[in-house]
């Protein structure tokens, strides 16, 4: 980390890449807030700089209120088993009403500004997957309210990788498939992101 520390907000902080986000900020000295439904689910060790959340993007008036003071948002907000269609695009809407100071966004490989740099087999992959329309229409309000979104391939439980790098769209390797990277690479280019921003407003592409 370079500068002072900050405080960030992680969405989705229950979650794989969500945890990863939030022990990494911790370990850089940030003071986090970290929202999900089942607060008791964020397992990593308490901390002075800690702060646990419920608030479920369903209820987006939550999200918001729970935004108010945050001065940066990562997201690895994602689609549940049960959610109501357009969930992701609610979320979105309530990040983006809060005016945080920057907003770093997970996103996928293929959609969106990427679908053409993945190619026409990995975006009928994806389609294959579940409706990417809210992921799309999230991820505009972002880019609109001047947001990064990173546009990471399949991910997996793996270590850092010593070798990780983050590129623009322009610099991401043309392949049959995405690449495969972890989460714990994913998070880490995430919160460079979030405290030096190289990438905004646009598509960053984590690389490892």
């Amino acid at each position: 980390m370079t500068g002072m520390p900050l405080q960030i907000t992680v969405l989705g902080a229950s979650g794989a890449t969500g945890l990863e986000l939030t022990r990494q900020a911790l370990d850089r000295g940030h003071h986090v807030i970290a929202i999900a439904r089942t607060p008791d689910r964020v397992v990593v060790p308490d901390s002075p700089r800690l702060r646990r959340i419920a608030a479920d993007v369903g209820h987006p008036d939550r999200i918001a209120a729970a935004l108010r003071g945050g001065s940066v948002v990562v997201s690895a907000l994602g689609v549940a088993k049960g959610d109501e269609p357009g969930a992701l695009t609610a979320g979105a809407r309530a990040v983006a009403a809060a005016r945080p100071e920057r907003i770093v966004w997970l996103g996928a490989f293929g959609t969106g500004r990427s679908a053409a740099v993945a190619g026409p087999l990995t975006r009928t992959l994806l389609r294959l997957l579940g409706d990417l329309d809210d992921k799309v229409a999230a991820e505009l309000i972002i880019h609109h309210a001047g947001g990064t979104v990173f546009h990471a391939g399949p991910l997996s439980n793996g270590p850092l990788s010593p070798a990780r790098r983050t590129v623009g769209l322009d610099g991401a390797p043309r392949r049959l498939f995405p690449a495969r990277v972890s989460r714990a690479t994913v998070a880490a280019a995430m919160l460079d992101e979030a405290e030096n921003p190289a990438h905004r407003p646009g598509v960053a592409v984590p690389l490892g």
